[in-house]
């Protein structure tokens, strides 16, 4: 049988159109359900920002929480920079120090007319610090800590008490050596390499107004400071760490916790001055204690003169400069005299090394062994001569 052309092409579009119509209705379907969908996303979307708002609005402390950094995330904390292991290291050697001594003090005539008395006495107790420097008890601090003191106690980082004996004193440098019949203590670390350059960062540990073991923090103003007329032999590190009265012989460390210093005194007392403080240089410090031990005094050299610094002078170049130290006294048959050192010279080398600190000449010498000799050039009278003198001991201050 023959196909109908016109039939056949009737059925093929009625086929087509059937079919293009459930097409149709599929994707009006699946439009109607992403609109839905999406209709009800935004919807809880605004929802969650309104019970947000509403949250924050009524407790805002929730906001600061969220903020806060994921505990583990990926992103890493900054370092914390801290001398806790520096102060640990030199603070178990800092030891308080606490004494008491007998005060005189005058009373009115009145009652001196009817009790026969002109003064009182009363007990005075007063503190420092002090730093461990062997195992076996020796501790170094500043002289005028236990000056003329009667009974002394110290206090460990531990919180152990033990009283102290003096074993010597040195006035011309401030020092002083206690000991304590103890074995065992923990002593402070002391740097291979001493040299302290202004800049460096140092703590202050010391009993400061009564508050054992309290730590400040600076930076060295300055090194070789004398001419404070504070002892003969000058020759401090100064720093601008608060050192409060009570810091006295207290340790003076840099950022390793090393030991550089022994704090000594603050500037002008109550002159206004803020953060001038002065420290003692351990090496020198370590020089004297271990010559109090050894001999129970120091051994200095000593050349028998007074000096004096020179006024700065204008060279024949146009700059500006000093000629030397001069002499103001000579002590009759010292070693400077028997070298033909006469008042009003010129002291312009000491072995070979110009000078031009009265201070620092006091000091090099004093560092000299008694009967070492040194080699002086002097300036009289527009004329220089060489001359050689051999030291003595340093007799006692008066």
């Amino acid at each position: 049988m023959l196909n109908n052309p016109f039939t056949d092409r009737m059925d093929y579009s009625d086929h087509y159109r059937r079919k293009n119509s459930k097409k149709s209705a599929s994707f009006l379907l699946i439009m109607s359900k992403s609109l839905k969908l999406i209709r009800f996303l935004i919807q809880a979307i605004l929802a969650g920002l309104a019970i947000a708002f509403v949250v924050i609005y009524m407790w805002p402390s929730l906001a600061g929480r969220l903020n806060q950094p994921v505990t583990g995330a990926s992103t890493p904390a900054a370092p914390v920079f801290s001398y806790a292991a520096a102060v640990n290291r030199a603070a178990p050697a800092v030891v308080s120090i606490y004494t008491q001594s007998l005060q005189q003090q005058a009373i009115g005539s009145d009652l001196a007319a009817r009790t026969g008395r002109r003064y009182l006495y009363r007990m005075r107790s007063d503190m420092g610090s002090g730093v461990l420097l062997s195992e076996d008890g020796y501790i170094l601090t500043n002289q005028h800590v236990v000056n003329q003191v009667h009974n002394i106690r110290i206090s460990l980082w531990d919180g152990r008490i033990a009283p102290a004996k003096i074993v010597g004193s040195d006035p011309e440098t401030d020092l002083a050596v206690l000991k304590v019949d103890m074995t065992g203590l923990p002593t402070a670390p002391i740097a291979e390499n001493t040299e302290v350059h202004v800049g460096d960062v140092v703590l202050a540990i010391g009993n400061a107004l009564g508050l054992s073991h309290t730590v400040t923090m600076g930076i060295v103003s300055a090194t070789g400071r004398n001419n404070l007329r504070s002892v003969l032999y000058e020759d401090f590190i100064q720093t601008d760490a608060a050192i409060n009265a009570g810091n006295s012989g207290g340790a003076l460390v840099n950022a390793n916790g090393d030991l550089i210093g022994i704090n000594s005194r603050k500037l002008g007392g109550n002159s206004g001055a803020q953060n001038i403080g002065f420290a003692t240089p351990i090496s020198q410090a370590l020089n004297v204690m271990n010559q109090i031990i050894e001999y129970g005094s120091v051994r200095r050299g000593w050349l028998g003169a007074s000096f004096g610094d020179l006024r700065v002078t204008s060279k024949a170049d146009g700059a500006t400069g000093r000629l030397g130290i001069s002499v103001r006294e000579v002590a009759r048959d010292g070693p400077a005299w028997n070298a033909g050192i006469r008042q009003g010279d010129i002291i312009v080398k000491l072995d070979g090394e110009s000078v031009d600190n009265a201070s620092q000449l006091l000091l090099k010498i004093s560092q000299r062994e008694p009967n070492s000799e040194v080699e002086l050039e002097i300036l009289r009278h527009q004329e220089t001569f060489v001359t050689h003198a051999t030291l003595i001991q340093q007799p006692p201050l008066k």
